[in-house]
């Protein structure tokens, strides 16, 4: 036929051709989409992870939706307010005046000294005690530039503002106990003698010689190791550590039965008469008062107390520090070796005491005679 011609295609030509078809018509990732998909997913990973280890914002008592204000404040001449609570005998009436500090996860209500203080010894001593909520706590104001130094601050202005004089006693607790070695530091002058009951030890002060510091570190939880760590190493994480749910946080602020001694144990039962106002501690949120104290408390500070000298070298006062030989959240190492480069320190240590010693029955009253008869 005319113009035709007749052209015999093979079955492998055939499935050949196929195959060039449809590989031409595949689809085509446009080039750098991995590169770009990979980006993403870090930039969404990193937007998460920093969601997840903010705190949530702290819900100011006497704001709009925050709790309300019930007790007595000052105001800080930082525009910061200090709710505080009186106890004793009227202040104009007093022979002794004393500021209470309070330990992690209290408030001013926790007042261990004046609320196991025998009626009898705080008439007889003429004593008056003002205890108050550190700042973030119950219904004091959080200070998100809280620092070791600030607290002595804070300290001094309450007593001012108070009417307490010139010079007047400091006790602390735990927590609280670690504190009065910022006022020894910074307002000497204003103190009349000090307290400090099983006071907590940050393992990296300087002095304190770094196997001995590994052997009490060692001795606590595990959970207790890390969450000290953390809180020292990288406080932006201290909230995410001890909320987080693939690992155990703080057992001290879990409230572990482990942390506790025998002794503590039987002294528990005295703590529930905390229940009417437990839940004001953390009101305003965690972050900015127990989360708070780790990053200060076990952070880098300013001074470190083995270097302190007498600050009262004319025994115008004392200092004590009391400490159970059982305690198990404060490993009683450390404060041994603190009190044998301190000279000028009463070390008194109580056997079989655990960290709850001040409320064993006549701890009260026998550092409080001890304070006030001595220096």
């Amino acid at each position: 036929m005319a113009g035709g011609v007749n052209r015999k295609i093979s079955a492998a030509s055939a499935r050949a051709h196929t195959r060039r078809a449809k590989q031409n018509s595949s689809f085509q990732l446009p080039a750098g989409i991995f590169k770009t998909a990979l980006v993403a997913l870090v930039i969404g990973l990193s937007a998460w992870a920093y969601q997840a280890i903010q705190p949530p914002p702290s819900k100011i008592c006497g704001s709009p939706d925050g709790p309300p204000v019930t007790g007595p404040r000052i105001k800080l001449r930082d525009g910061r307010h200090l709710a505080y609570q009186e106890h004793g005998v009227p202040k104009d009436n007093a022979q002794h005046k004393i500021v209470y500090l309070h330990g992690i996860d209290s408030c001013r209500h926790d007042a261990v000294i004046p609320n196991f203080l025998s009626p009898e010894t705080v008439k007889d001593l003429g004593i008056y005690v003002v205890s108050f909520d550190r700042p973030g706590y119950g219904e004091s104001d959080p200070n998100p530039k809280r620092t070791v130094k600030s607290m002595a601050t804070d300290i001094e202005e309450l007593a001012d503002q108070l009417g307490l004089g010139h010079r007047f006693y400091v006790i602390g607790f735990s927590m609280g106990g670690q504190v009065i070695w910022s006022c020894l530091k910074y307002i000497p002058h204003r103190i009349a003698g000090a307290a400090l009951v099983a006071p907590v030890v940050n393992y990296w002060w300087t002095g304190i010689p770094s196997n001995l510091s590994s052997q009490a570190y060692s001795q606590q939880l595990q959970p207790d190791q890390w969450a000290v760590r953390v809180s020292h190493y990288t406080p932006w994480l201290t909230y995410f550590w001890n909320t987080q749910k693939w690992f155990p946080g703080s057992s001290v602020l879990a409230q572990s039965i482990d942390c506790f001694s025998d002794q503590d144990k039987e002294i528990l039962p005295k703590l529930q008469k905390r229940e009417p106002y437990a839940g004001q501690v953390r009101q305003q949120g965690e972050f900015e008062s127990i989360y708070r104290d780790m990053n200060v408390g076990f952070g880098t500070w300013e001074f470190s107390p083995l270097e302190l000298e007498n600050p009262f070298p004319n025994n115008e006062a004392s200092v004590h520090v009391w400490h159970g030989d059982e305690d198990r959240m404060v490993p009683v190492l450390l404060q041994r070796y603190i009190a044998e480069q301190l000279p000028w320190i009463h070390y008194h240590e109580i056997p079989g005491a655990g960290h709850l010693l001040p409320l064993a029955d006549g701890m009260c009253e026998t550092i409080v005679k001890a304070l006030l008869t001595d220096g």
